[in-house]
């Protein structure tokens, strides 16, 4: 859950299993703080599994002005009895310790929300408000701080891959690889990647050649001895990209590009290509290097 800052939220999670016994605590002393959903459900009542995704994600993207209690009536019968809930699902909203509206049946998700926008206005986008602070903490270099909250959207929203391609790069850049590698692993497979996933991908792959490169001197040394070793020039490319000297990196590509458009297969374009989807579209090292491709491929 996160807060008005779009930090993460304190007091647990938005949504909670009640009983009969917890629901003093859990539904009216908490409802001073912000309205409580009571649902009403049952295992076997199939309006209760078609409501229970749609309230929970319209709760969780409430920012934290609402929270969910669910209540087994077959488990927990005396509050529903007590309330006279006689048909599931059914839905209650808890203010100050009092019922103050509900509504019954398995609404959709439009509807879920403006009920939920009725006891506490707009809610606006918890989820969108937290990617963009994290992304602008990632800017400004506090790295743990943007990695903190990518996590935390991740916790509400699993599936969010924007904040699962964001915190991988992260990770990468933090020298974390195998926290990027499993987190890049549990995304399902044949799944379409959003432009944050594929850079990544890219981020690690690169991390991994630049690993295996070792010194830069060795390189640097064939490529005095040798102005035609693509090789060495590509793997100079490489390293020079982890090192942070972006320029340099995509200069050496250029290169090879102007001189043996051919070699390896297209390899240095190619490879130019996976520093611009890391360094991102608006990056000052992708535009400039973009330019100068424009420039050797067409003119």
């Amino acid at each position: 859950m996160f807060g008005q800052n779009g930090a993460p939220a304190s007091g647990g999670d938005a949504v909670k299993d009640v009983t009969t016994a917890s629901f003093r605590q859990d539904v009216i002393a908490e409802s001073a703080r912000q309205p409580v959903l009571v649902d009403f459900w049952a295992p076997w009542c199939g309006p209760c599994k078609q409501l229970t995704p749609v309230i929970e994600k319209v709760v969780r993207e409430s920012a934290g002005k609402v929270k969910l209690a669910k209540m087994n009536i077959d488990e927990h019968p005396d509050i529903a009895g007590q309330l006279g809930i006689q048909s599931i699902p059914a839905v209650i909203a808890f203010q100050n310790g009092q019922p103050i509206d509900g509504f019954m049946g398995a609404l959709p998700e439009s509807r879920v929300k403006a009920f939920v926008e009725r006891l506490v206005g707009p809610m606006g986008d918890a989820v969108s408000d937290a990617l963009a602070e994290a992304e602008a903490l990632a800017a400004a270099g506090d790295a743990a701080g943007a990695a903190q909250l990518y996590a935390a959207v991740l916790a509400e929203a699993p599936a969010n891959q924007k904040a699962l391609g964001a915190l991988a790069k992260l990770y990468v850049d933090m020298g974390e690889t195998e926290q990027a590698r499993g987190l890049l692993a549990s995304l399902p497979e044949g799944e379409k990647e959003d432009a944050a996933v594929t850079a990544g991908r890219a981020a690690l792959e690169l991390a991994e050649q630049a690993a295996s490169l070792g010194e830069l001197a060795p390189l640097e040394a064939r490529i005095a001895a040798d102005a035609n070793d693509w090789q060495a020039q590509f793997d100079l490319a490489v390293g020079l990209n982890a090192a942070g000297r972006r320029e340099e990196a995509a200069d050496r590509l250029l290169d090879i590009v102007k001189r043996n458009r051919t070699w390896n297969e297209d390899a240095a374009r190619k490879q130019l290509l996976q520093f611009f989807e890391v360094w991102g579209p608006m990056d000052e090292a992708t535009l400039s290097a973009r330019r100068k491709l424009s420039a050797a491929l067409f003119s």
